[in-house]
Formats: structure tokens, C-alpha cells, sequence
């Protein structure tokens, strides 16, 4: 009776285990496969002007590029691209060996699956600045965009200045006024339905862009799409400067200063179209703070 109950329980004590060790396996390849989803990678989200080699130094290491990565650039907002890639690569030069390659899909199929296959497996991807709506007109609906949430999916790194920061969101500011034809840089009016936007690459779903900010004093600009959106975030980054994303949270880098807006309370609209709000969570971050971009 002692030996069949001591076999009964190595028996159970067996099971056990084998099902311990297939469960712990199973939460294992989970954890793995939800890292790769939702945008496992990280943004570097440049507000335009001058890059410091400082700045384009610590975008190469957020990539931590192993010795068979590489980095494509996609100069589509760019009137003039090949000047665009030619002083990037120049900048980034003595920061990296991998190799570095343009591909401008403006110029080329953007159904070729060898360009698109490559640029998913790119671990860095870098969009040049120019005009948001242009690029965005060459990539949106296209294997182009897919590849690239491919790769971010995938752990890649997506930078952007300018131009290429204001693509990160899913809400593009298209930079015009719908309560005035002509062009301005910043706007003159707190209006409600008078910012223009567009679709984004939708890398950031509940954050929204603004570039060049302090430099263009455009405060008026991403007030305005907060109003249009208030229940996502408003970030406007300065010229020289960045933000480095990873999930919720962004760290400042660079030599100038990043705004932070969100959750406007009482917000209303006038008989005359002006917006109000009696509050609104603001934060002004210098280079090595750290910051949610949702609360």
C-alpha cells in the first residue's frame, strides 16, 4: 500500500512539474509577444532647427544598433531630399559604421516589396523634415506606412525632424488655419474648428506634435488642438531639441525646452467661437526631464 501511494505521488509530484514548467513557458512566450506589439520601439521626436552632433549622438545610441543593422532615411517631406540625406549622413558619420540608406518613395514604387521588406527590417528610421502633408500624401494607405509600424513594432527606433516629428501622431497639424486662407507659422485667434489636421502615422494615438515651438512662438496653435482634442496630450518641442519615447514616457534632450498640455477643465465654446477652459495641466521640461505624455 506505502509503495502504490508513494507512486501515486511521484506520479502527481511529475504532472506537476511538467505542467509548471509548460505554464512558466507559456507566460515566457506571451511576455515576448506582447513586447513586440503595440510599439515595442521607441520615437526620437525632433522639433526642427539645427541638430547638435550631442543630439544626433544620443538618437544613435536609443537605437542600439547591432553590427548587421542598418538605418534607412525617408526624405518624402523634403523639397530637396538628396541635400537633406546627404547632410544627415555627413552629421552621423562618425556616430555609427552601420550602413545608411535612402529610400524615396516618392521617386519609387511603394508596392516594391524588396524596399518595403527592407525598410521593416530597418532598426533605424529617420524622416527628414519639410512639409508633413507631402510625405504623408506619398506613404498613407501604402505598404510604406505598414513597414514602418513593422518595424516599431519590431524594437526599431522612429526619428523625425520637423516635418517628420509632426507625422508621429495620429492627429497631424497641418499647419493652416481653416478660419483664414492664408498661411501663417503661428496662429492669431483662439477659435474652436479653426486648426486643420490630417492623418498621422499614428506611432503616438493620444499625443499630438508641435514643432519649432518656442522659436515660433505657436502656443496659440497647440491650444487650439487641444481644444479639438482635449482628451489627448499637446506637445510642442523647440528647435534643437527632442523627445525620446518609450510607451508613456518622455525624456528631453537637447538644448532647448519641450511644453506639455492636457486634460483642459470646463472647456466651452463661445457664441462668438472663441474656446475657454478655467485649467489645464502644463509642464515646461529641459534636457534630462522625464515626463508622461498620458496621465
Amino acid at each position: 500500500m506505502g509503495k502504490l501511494k508513494s507512486k501515486f505521488t511521484n506520479s502527481v509530484m511529475r504532472k506537476l512539474i511538467v505542467f509548471a514548467c509548460l505554464f512558466i513557458s507559456a507566460v515566457s512566450s506571451v511576455a515576448q509577444t506582447g513586447s513586440k506589439k503595440g510599439g515595442a520601439g521607441k520615437l526620437f521626436i525632433i522639433g526642427g532647427g539645427e541638430r547638435s552632433q550631442a543630439l544626433m549622438a544620443r538618437m544613435v545610441a536609443a537605437a542600439a544598433l547591432g553590427p548587421a543593422d542598418y538605418m534607412i532615411v525617408l526624405p518624402m517631406a523634403s523639397e530637396q531630399p538628396d541635400t537633406g540625406f546627404k547632410y544627415l549622413r555627413a552629421q552621423i558619420a562618425g556616430q555609427m559604421r552601420q550602413p545608411v540608406r535612402m529610400f524615396d518613395f516618392n521617386k519609387h514604387d511603394v508596392n516594391d516589396r524588396k524596399w518595403v521588406d527592407s525598410l521593416a527590417g530597418a532598426r533605424l528610421i529617420y524622416i527628414l523634415g519639410g512639409d508633413q502633408n507631402r510625405f504623408m500624401k506619398s506613404v498613407a494607405g501604402t505598404p510604406v506606412s505598414d513597414a514602418i509600424h513593422r518595424a516599431f513594432a519590431n524594437g526599431a527606433l522612429i526619428a523625425g525632424t520637423s516635418a517628420g516629428a509632426a507625422v508621429m501622431s495620429r492627429y497631424m497639424i497641418t499647419g493652416q488655419q481653416l478660419l483664414k486662407k492664408d498661411y501663417k507659422e503661428t496662429f492669431d485667434r483662439l477659435y474652436r474648428d479653426n486648426v486643420e489636421f490630417a492623418d498621422g502615422l499614428g506611432l503616438l494615438n493620444h499625443t499630438i506634435i508641435d514643432q519649432h515651438f518656442i522659436r515660433r512662438s505657436r502656443y496659440n496653435r497647440l491650444l487650439s488642438a487641444l481644444a479639438e482634442h482635449p482628451g489627448y496630450t499637446a506637445v510642442g518641442i523647440d528647435e534643437g531639441t527632442a523627445i525620446l519615447v518609450q510607451g508613456n514616457r518622455a525624456e528631453v534632450v537637447g538644448d532647448s525646452q519641450v511644453i506639455r498640455l492636457a486634460s483642459p477643465s470646463k472647456l466651452q465654446k463661445t457664441a462668438s467661437g472663441q474656446f475657454k477652459f478655467s485649467e489645464v495641466d502644463f509642464g515646461l521640461y529641459t534636457a534630462g526631464d522625464v515626463f508622461k505624455l498620458k496621465p
